[in-house]
């Protein structure tokens, strides 16, 4: 009994070692890259794409030989969207994981508070989906090194719809219907910033609607009244089919568009009044229906992964800034935090969407979707970018 007690200890010594030292070889074979987006709560579901398109790049990358001779692996917090839960994953990544990179967040309020942390711990964060200008703002010369994003900012693209809608469609004078919100109001405010760019164009009135809204007669009356020729309209999804059907209802379809954001391309959207809807005109940072090799490649690569879903915007950002993350490390030929974000503020990348670069404030310059809908169907205009006009 005494010796095979002896061999069962020495065997679990024996194990016990040789199973920490296979997890530490496997650790030192890896590159942990960290993902914090919303797992749990109202906006998982966009969590779950980002995720899952930073896996199937890991996959990608790895399968050609991953970097440096390393295999990526993605590390995942859950931040439910709120920056309370952001912090607690991001703190976990930064002092017990010891990531030197971390892509995040899906929700602007999230990044906006991760920023510090990386700053401090001079961990490089590289957001993918978040459109607070403030993000950008804050970074590079504006003081947080550490943080670069590779997505288009909600002042990007009033911006861009402003430039198509006047200089492309010829339409001079808009009426303001936006939700009342951060996001609607700041929409319009850039709007108002880039307006002077246009001497012929003009703004002739400005509401906005409350969420649970419905009865926007009184205020179509008025923009009928005004002879606007668009609405610049930035708000809730739900609410554009009821805009569009009340607009047909009072004779708008063709002679009043809608320009903004708020779902206007969709078949939901469309079919609520496609005499409404033809015309309208709306930015986006990228499509499933985007036309370029790579992008058509990757959609095909993301169904075929998981099951013929097809992949939301935050899956194809996701999975493009790993790869982007990647050909940073393969281009500074370095995995210290401070040679990949040298190599990351010098790079030249070949996105989907075109060639990414950065600007002194660690944003990514890059064009966005101009759609217009025609016939009832959405239709990809043009690529745009534009240049920002940061505060002094």
């Amino acid at each position: 009994m005494i010796h095979t007690s002896i061999r069962r200890l020495t065997c679990l010594a024996v194990c016990g070692a040789a199973t920490f030292f296979a997890t530490a070889a496997s650790a030192q074979d890896s590159y942990k890259i960290g993902l914090v987006s919303p797992l749990s709560g109202a906006n998982a579901r966009y969590g779950a794409f980002a995720n899952k398109g930073a896996n199937l790049a890991a996959k990608e990358i790895n399968a050609a030989g991953g970097v440096l001779g390393k295999k990526i692996e993605i590390v995942t917090g859950d931040s439910q969207c709120v920056p309370a839960e952001g912090v607690s994953a991001t703190k976990r990544m930064i002092s017990f994981d010891k990531l030197p990179v971390i892509i995040g967040d899906v929700c602007s309020s999230v990044t906006l508070a991760m920023q510090p942390l990386a700053e401090e711990a001079g961990v490089l964060l590289v957001n993918a989906a978040s459109s607070n200008p403030m993000i950008t703002y804050k970074a590079g010369v504006g003081g947080f090194k550490w943080t670069f994003r590779n997505y288009p900012t909600d002042e990007v693209r009033a911006a861009i719809v402003l430039e198509h809608s006047v200089k492309v469609r010829n339409l001079k004078s808009f009426a303001v219907l936006s939700v009342d919100s951060d996001y609607g109001r700041g929409a319009i405010n850039f709007t108002k910033k880039y307006l002077p760019r246009y001497p012929e164009a003009k703004i002739l009135s400005e509401d906005y609607y409350k969420e649970a809204e419905t009865d926007f007669r009184p205020v179509l009356s008025k923009i009928r009244a005004s002879g606007a020729q668009a609405i610049l309209m930035y708000g809730q999804a739900d609410t554009t089919p009821i805009v569009a059907r009340q607009m047909l209802e009072m004779g708008l379809g063709g002679k009043v568009f809608l320009v903004g954001n708020g779902e206007f391309n969709t078949a939901k959207t469309i079919a609520a009044a496609p005499s409404v809807m033809n015309g309208s005109i709306e930015a986006a940072a990228w499509l499933p229906e985007w036309t370029s090799a790579r992008s058509q490649k990757f959609v095909e690569d993301y169904k075929k992964a998981y099951g013929g879903e097809v992949p939301l915007n935050q899956a194809y950002t996701h999975w493009e800034t790993t790869h982007l993350v990647a050909a940073a490390i393969k281009a500074a030929n370095s995995l210290k935090s401070d040679d990949i974000r040298n190599a990351l503020a010098k790079i030249k990348y070949d996105s989907a969407m075109g060639v990414v670069t950065f600007d002194d404030h660690n944003q990514a310059v890059l064009p966005m979707v101009l759609l217009e809908v025609a016939d009832g169907k959405p239709v990809i205009k043009s690529a745009i970018a534009t240049k920002i006009d940061y505060p002094k």
